[in-house]
């Protein structure tokens, strides 16, 4: 497959950040605050160091995993009501064709409300540059105003691709902040990448 690549993980931020994102101030959260973090993961044969690799366990599934056993915060997995395939090619068509149309995918959890929230974060591969379209489905449905949300991605070269300026498209009046980018292939070894980040954006105190 050339010019498209589905993959999971990598922790950082500066190179991808929104044009102008170093501009404005870091967004930290508040002592006490709540903090939800949504994500959508997919295992099967994913994409790895130029190759394919079966994952039984989805690289955003292990970062949030990892982000959620160093933090208080309520976890909550998005799921297709139409599943993603296990086999590589056929979910790289499905999302060319979702992407192409702006598709909205069904979610078959939804949650009823995010008000009890102050910090969301939302964790997704980057799929094409982009985070799947199911995330936009999510972030569609809620009212995020007042709310700091945190792109989380796990990449093969993409880092966080379009979410800043996709989640600041479909969350508004929510503060953007400081994301997380984790190449797929080095998910397992983020921990100590990870809890720098949870500390840098204030959901963790040492």
């Amino acid at each position: 497959m050339t010019g498209v690549q589905i993959t999971g993980c990598s922790p950082s931020r500066s190179s991808d950040a929104a044009p102008g994102a170093d501009e404005r101030p870091a967004a930290t959260a508040s002592p006490g605050s709540r903090v939800l973090l949504a994500y959508f993961s997919r295992p099967g044969e994913n994409y790895s160091y130029g190759g394919r690799t079966n994952l039984k366990t989805g690289n955003t599934e292990v970062l949030a995993r990892m982000i959620g056993g160093h933090i208080e915060c309520d976890v909550h997995r998005i799921e297709a009501v139409d599943p993603y395939s296990d086999d590589y090619d056929a979910t790289v068509t499905r999302n060319v064709r979702e992407q192409d149309a702006d598709a909205r995918p069904a979610i078959a959890n939804p949650l009823a409300s995010i008000d009890g929230y102050d910090v969301v974060l939302l964790a997704s591969p980057i799929w094409n540059v982009r985070a799947p379209v199911i995330m936009s489905t999510f972030a569609d449905r809620y009212d995020f105003r007042g709310k700091t949300v945190h792109p989380v991605t796990t990449h093969a070269m993409s880092r966080l691709g379009t979410t800043e300026r996709d989640y600041a498209a479909s969350c508004p009046g929510a503060t953007i902040g400081d994301g997380l980018a984790v190449r797929g292939e080095e998910v397992r070894d983020a921990d100590a990448e990870v809890r720098s980040w949870l500390l840098r954006i204030g959901v963790l105190q040492n």
